[in-house]
């Protein structure tokens, strides 16, 4: 079956953000709704993060911080994968955290995530080892298409993993890493925008995510897409419907997730 996608729910594949998100303080990392033809989970062969801006600006500049006490000296960017992946892997004791980390170009991956969010955007181009597994599945009920619990389920590794981490631990891993956010920010990050802020609108985004009661309807629509049924639903970012595609419950545990993560962090609440 097919599963609502970024500009409706579809059938084809997306995410969160994501231990990136929540650990880069990420990721959502969820999926859009997929084709009726499953797109197979992302080649374990890693490929580099494409880039999400089309000329490098540099970012506002950010005020210097000390060093986190005790914190081990900082790599190139290009050489951080090592010293990333070992700080991340602190965080939770699920094996699942180690499979994701087994990419390459964590940061800009990571970065790059946390921007598309932001901008409400699908980060599925650099999160693709957080693919569900299994088809997207609807019943029919009365006259109408539900997105079936068999859906919901394949999120649950995903929402597990990312509610396994430590928060605590997670807000001091991203003040360790931040300076290699900022440069990778740098990057690809819009004049005047820092990467703090860029981090306060993407939880913020999902956080603000309405997650309904009951049911998720949807409707068949020409070609190979779901769309939500009710407008407001529909009306959501990419981004947002992404985390729905989760599941109530799923979404709802990773919003709460995102606030202890925002209020360790010390990150303001934002408009968007």
């Amino acid at each position: 079956m097919s599963e609502p996608q970024p500009s409706a729910p579809s059938r084809k594949p997306l995410f969160a953000a994501i231990a990136v998100i929540l650990v880069a303080a990420a990721g959502i990392g969820v999926y859009v709704m997929r084709s009726k033809q499953e797109v197979p989970p992302a080649a374990s062969a890693p490929t580099p993060a494409p880039p999400v801006a089309t000329a490098p600006t540099p970012p506002a500049a950010e005020t210097d911080e000390p060093p986190e006490p005790g914190a081990p000296p900082l790599p190139k960017l290009e050489q951080s994968d090592s010293t990333v992946r070992d700080l991340l892997l602190l965080l939770s004791n699920d094996p699942e955290l180690q499979k994701w980390l087994a990419t390459e170009g964590l940061v800009r991956r990571f970065t790059a995530a946390t921007f598309n969010i932001s901008e409400g955007e699908s980060p599925r181009a650099v999160l693709p080892f957080l693919a569900p597994q299994g088809t997207f599945q609807v019943v029919e009920r009365d006259g109408h298409t539900f997105i079936a619990p068999e859906s919901f389920a394949r999120y649950d590794t995903v929402t597990r993993v990312l509610t396994s981490l430590d928060t605590k631990a997670a807000a001091r891993t991203y003040r360790i890493l931040k300076p290699l956010f900022r440069q990778a920010f740098g990057e690809i990050g819009p004049p005047g925008q820092t990467f703090d802020q860029t981090l306060a609108r993407a939880l913020q985004r999902l956080i603000d995510t309405p997650v309904p009661e009951g049911d998720l309807e949807v409707v068949d629509t020409p070609g190979v897409n779901y769309a939500y049924a009710a407008p407001e639903l529909e009306q959501l970012s990419a981004a947002q419907k992404h985390l729905l595609r989760m599941g109530p419950a799923n979404a709802r545990a990773l919003q709460g997730k995102l606030r202890e993560l925002r209020q360790a962090l010390g990150l303001p609440t934002t408009s968007r």
